[in-house]
């Protein structure tokens, strides 16, 4: 237009044509109107680009013609019947803000968070709680959905207390993040804000409930999947508040996953308060050895301390929880630890000593006794890398004599599916009855008693128990404590026959405590007649599983530490506990010399004579298969202790000074050596199934024992040398175990 009018005043002779401004007409020109062709083909509406679901959001379709197809902001998405409407804009892509919502426990719908609009509905609907119709057109960033949440969350925030900067969750906090993307830029509330008494949940659980904004979640978790009635709703309106009804400690060996659940502080870690902020920890994905489930987990660690340990997502072991034995064990890693290698002295007391020194009197003294007088015993905590180390010197040196702790007499390892858990963890949800022999799962091995609790409480699947008695957290028949009653299920007496026959897949489930018996093969032989009647074992079903105790267990059978530490300990004049704390050492001969190698001094250190101090699984690379045979990698979180060394390399080491050096010098060597020997520990997070079938298995004929079925496990919270040392699992053990 400037143009226009330094024109308009340099040419007086224009000023007729230019004098009013409407007679201008500006004209444009695009390629479209260029060629109309191409603007006709370009009117077609293209498939829009996918989108990336939130958070891995996945679902199964087992038949396609029952997809319905959504509309999310415009974005078509097909999913199966029944999802909810928050459910497909996860698969759209679309993260909806909540905080009551678990994808893993039953739908509250109490936190209004997540309101969407949907076209045709007059107000804005909870997602969480709404399912899915075909053809509905979901609309999650409309000036609507917008004013609905931060109307919600200016209320949730209206008695939150201002605690962010002393909170152990901030960093970490569902409701900074959501009050951050979602929330006004400011409040209208300036009463005074409501306070609530804090309660006591145990040495584990520290609450501030205050700061709860009573979404339910740690009911249900305590109600759903812990199995205990523990927590509830109390009071009305702002009275309203979450506690027990009456004063107790919360009991469940799953309790600590309501801190990962709490999407506020009002339940943090009691062990890990005031100690560090998330942003200062480095995180380390590896594996959990406290039991033989395996379960997967992160450590968190500033320097060379390990600050905490939380649970992973892994669908096939532990789901996103993990026992509480796992999680605050970790104060154990820093107390009791072996720093030197140390030799004890005339007067019984140990002097510490140099590595070449103490390797050269244990190599000194294993050629001073007879070959057949070696003895090996790998411990509880043992990877497979070890194992196979102590196996070959031991060879090397004329022994055979190597085992591992909890295998019990003579360990039968010919056939794996003889000591797995055939049908898998995850399998476990597929089963309609259950025959617990000799087992108590929820202490043995929490995370299988939780995905039996699963299906209970979906199937209404029966379950059965012989053992002495348990407190078990879902519904089940005690038919007896011994083998008597296992002989009348196989000869078809009981009364739980008709439910083992009548059944689309049942599981039989053996504790690894019966190892330790001198009838087990009469008692295997019983399981597996059950088993052939029953059609446990099919081509399509294999029901037929030994639940293991240790981390080292399944690894030492498939590696073939096999022979009977009893009867071998009796003629040892030279014993090698490797990480061994509790084998019974009364009938070891006086005159024994014992070499202790571990990462702490635990009942092992006072028969020995030598002590080489090794690492734990927080700072090594070993591999460890768990109870249902799937192979793992425990990975480096912090560095070592004092002058202790890895395992394998200990024994590689002393192999050299005592002149039968092993053929391997790096973890990848070792590791080949693993592979000629068994194959399948190579192979990591898969499951190996086995091709050779129990029938194969030659009858035995040994007389069954009437002694019941004793209990493997008296105290949960210290099964090996980690828990024991732990302050917490002490604390755990006084409060909780108190009857």
């Amino acid at each position: 237009m400037g143009f226009l009018r330094a024109l308009h005043r340099s040419k007086p002779l224009l000023r007729s044509h230019l004098s009013a401004p409407a007679s201008l007409r500006w004209v444009s020109s695009s390629t479209a109107l260029q060629r109309p062709e191409s603007a006709g083909l370009a009117a077609e509406p293209a498939d829009p680009p996918p989108r990336t679901p939130v958070g891995g959001a996945r679902f199964h379709l087992a038949k396609p013609e029952d997809a319905i197809e959504v509309f999310v902001d415009g974005y078509p998405v097909k999913i199966p019947k029944g999802m909810t409407v928050l459910q497909a804009c996860e698969v759209a892509g679309v993260d909806i803000p909540r905080f009551c919502y678990h994808s893993r426990l039953s739908i509250a719908g109490n936190c209004r968070m997540c309101l969407v609009e949907v076209e045709k509905s007059p107000k804005p609907v909870a997602s969480c709680a709404m399912p899915a119709l075909p053809g509905m057109k979901i609309k999650t960033d409309t000036p609507v959905a917008k004013k609905a949440r931060e109307g919600v969350m200016e209320f949730l925030l209206m008695n939150h207390p201002l605690d962010c900067p002393i909170c152990d969750q901030g960093g970490e906090c569902d409701l900074q993040d959501q009050s951050m993307a979602f929330g006004a830029d400011r409040g209208r509330f300036t009463e005074m804000k409501r306070s609530v008494v804090d309660k006591n949940l145990g040495p584990l659980v520290k609450t501030v409930m205050t700061r709860c904004i009573q979404c339910t979640r740690c009911v249900r978790f305590a109600t759903e999947v812990a199995g205990v009635q523990d927590l509830g709703m109390l009071g009305r309106g702002s009275g309203e508040e979450i506690g027990t009804y009456v004063e107790k400690l919360m009991t469940s060996e799953l309790s600590g996953n309501v801190i990962d659940i709490c999407p506020v502080g009002a339940l943090t870690s009691k062990p890990f308060a005031f100690k560090a902020r998330n942003w200062e920890l480095k995180g380390t994905e590896t594996i959990d050895v406290t039991d033989a489930v395996g379960s997967n987990i992160r450590i968190d660690s500033r320097g060379p301390e390990v600050m905490r340990i939380i649970p992973r997502l892994n669908e096939d072991i532990n789901e996103e929880w993990i026992s509480d034995k796992t999680r605050f064990c970790y104060d154990g890693l820093k107390r009791q630890r072996l720093n030197d290698p140390m030799i004890r002295g005339p007067d019984g007391r140990f002097k510490a000593v140099t590595w070449r020194d103490a390797l050269a009197v244990v190599a000194e003294v294993a050629h001073q006794v007879k070959p057949e007088e070696i003895v090996g015993v790998a411990g509880r905590l043992s990877d497979a890398e070890s194992m196979i180390a102590l196996k070959d010197f031991l060879n090397k040196m004329g022994s055979n004599n190597v085992s591992c702790e909890g295998n019990g007499i003579s360990p039968n390892a010919d056939l794996r599916p003889s000591y797995l858990l055939n049908t898998t963890i995850a399998g476990l949800e597929k089963a309609d009855a259950f025959l617990l022999v000799g087992t108590q799962p929820r202490v043995e091995a929490p995370m299988v008693n939780a995905r039996i609790r699963k299906t209970v409480r979906a199937t209404q699947a029966k379950v059965a128990y012989i053992g002495s008695p348990s407190d078990f957290n879902y519904d089940h028949q005690h038919i007896g404590t011994g083998p008597e009653t296992l002989l009348e299920i196989a000869e078809g007496r009981h009364p739980f026959c008709s439910t083992l026959l009548t059944a689309k897949n049942p599981v039989i489930m053996v504790g690894a405590g019966i190892f330790e018996r001198k009838d087990k093969d009469a008692i295997f032989s019983a399981v597996e007649t059950i088993a052939k009647s029953a059609k446990v074992v099919r081509p399509d079903w294999s029901g037929l599983n030994i639940l293991l105790l240790h981390a080292a267990q399944a690894a030492a059978l498939d590696l073939g530490l096999v022979s009977s530490p009893i009867e071998s300990i009796q003629l040892a004049k030279f014993l090698y506990l490797m990480g061994a704390d509790d084998v019974n050492l009364d009938k070891l001969p006086d005159d024994a010399f014992v070499v202790y190698q571990g990462h702490h001094g635990d009942k092992g250190v006072y028969r020995a004579n030598v002590i080489l101090p090794s690492s734990a699984f927080s700072e090594k690379e070993g591999t460890y298969e768990n109870t249902e045979g799937c192979s793992q990698w425990t990975v480096p979180a912090v560095p070592t202790v004092g002058d202790a060394r890895d395992d394998w390399k200990i024994i590689r080491a002393l192999s050299e000074v005592a002149g039968v050096r092993l053929p391997y010098d790096n973890l990848e060597a070792v590791r080949a050596r693993i592979g000629m020997v068994a194959p399948n520990l190579l192979h990591v997070d898969e499951r190996e199934p086995s091709t050779v079938s129990l029938e194969m298995k030659p009858s035995v004929q040994h007389k069954m024992s009437h002694a019941p079925f004793e209990a493997v496990v008296d105290n949960f919270y210290m099964t090996d040398s980690i828990t024991r040392a732990s302050k917490i699992m002490a604390q755990c053990s006084s409060m909780l175990l108190k009857k």
